[in-house]
């Protein structure tokens, strides 16, 4: 039996699925920190046969591609002792570019396009990424500051290139995509960077701050939500059985039930230290019996 089965069908749609994992974990932004989330995984909580997904804000884009490569063969043994892949979904502290599910794809790791869809232990999963930076002016200033900036000629959503901000950040809906989905999916579970305009949070922090010098902020932050309610109208409409929703971005830990939907908002991976796994990240099937005193 292959470990990853993968699938590019004729209507565009991006699925993998993964018949040995026996359990799906999701995390919250993880920023970059590849060889701990590897450690935690497979070393302190000893977990196999576990399919983890990173809710966006992996951190691909801050350093040259040779860096994520070189992450791949440090960790790939224990990945493969514990039989363990993660999938990466896009948030907007990635360079979209890796997100092709081609550029970064591994048998253990990969980052997956939007409205990739992943099928494992009965659960389909739709994923789809992107954000809104509220500080993309100072990103963008202070790249332009950076001695080794590097110039290509490539528009940027092909540039693999060192960078600390990029223009195609924003989620994109995509009714075609969903339209396609529809004939061949059922998705019962969502993965995002950022979430529908009802979830908390409703502003991130410090936003007052960053609109100063940034006026179409505020609009820009307003469409990203709406793209999400766009998303979640979709899948409603067509009538996809959706009970759980995740994303990150908000650097929180918020969860609700609306409209028999459980949206979980995920805690930002570096804040939390020493304590169980599953207070940052949430196994879908089990969330129930984890924290049942706050449902």
């Amino acid at each position: 039996m292959e470990l990853v089965i993968k699938k590019m069908s004729h209507n565009g749609i991006f699925s993998l699925s993964f018949p040995e994992a026996k359990t799906i974990i999701v995390s919250g932004d993880i920023h970059g920190d590849f060889n701990q989330l590897v450690f935690k995984l497979c070393i302190q909580y000893q977990l196999t046969d576990t399919l983890l997904i990173v809710a966006g804000d992996c951190g691909f884009g801050f350093e040259k591609k040779e860096y994520y490569e070189q992450m791949v063969r440090r960790n790939v043994k224990r990945m493969n002792q514990a039989n363990n892949w993660i999938v990466f979904v896009r948030g907007n502290h990635d360079n979209p570019a890796y997100f092709d599910g081609s550029i970064f794809n591994f048998k253990r790791f990969i980052a997956v396009p939007d409205y990739a869809i992943l099928q494992a232990c009965n659960h389909t999963i739709l994923c789809v990424g992107g954000a809104i930076s509220i500080d993309r002016v100072y990103r963008i200033n202070e790249w332009n500051k950076r001695k080794y900036r590097i110039h290509s000629n490539e528009p940027q959503e092909y540039d693999i290139s060192r960078n600390l901000y990029w223009q195609n950040e924003a989620p994109v809906y995509n009714s075609d995509m969903m339209n396609a989905i529809h004939t061949s999916f059922l998705i019962d579970t969502v993965v995002t960077h950022t979430a529908p305009s009802h979830c908390e949070l409703f502003s991130k922090s410090n936003l007052g701050q960053w609109t100063i010098n940034d006026p179409s902020l505020i609009e820009d932050i307003q469409f990203e939500r709406k793209t999400m309610d766009m998303l979640l109208h979709h899948l409603k409409t067509d009538s996809h059985p959706v009970s759980h929703w995740y994303y990150g971005h908000f650097h929180q830990s918020w969860h609700s039930a609306i409209d028999g939907i459980l949206y979980q908002m995920l805690i930002l991976w570096s804040s939390v230290k020493y304590i169980d796994l599953y207070h940052f990240v949430y196994n879908i099937d089990t969330i129930s019996r984890i924290i049942p005193d706050r449902l």
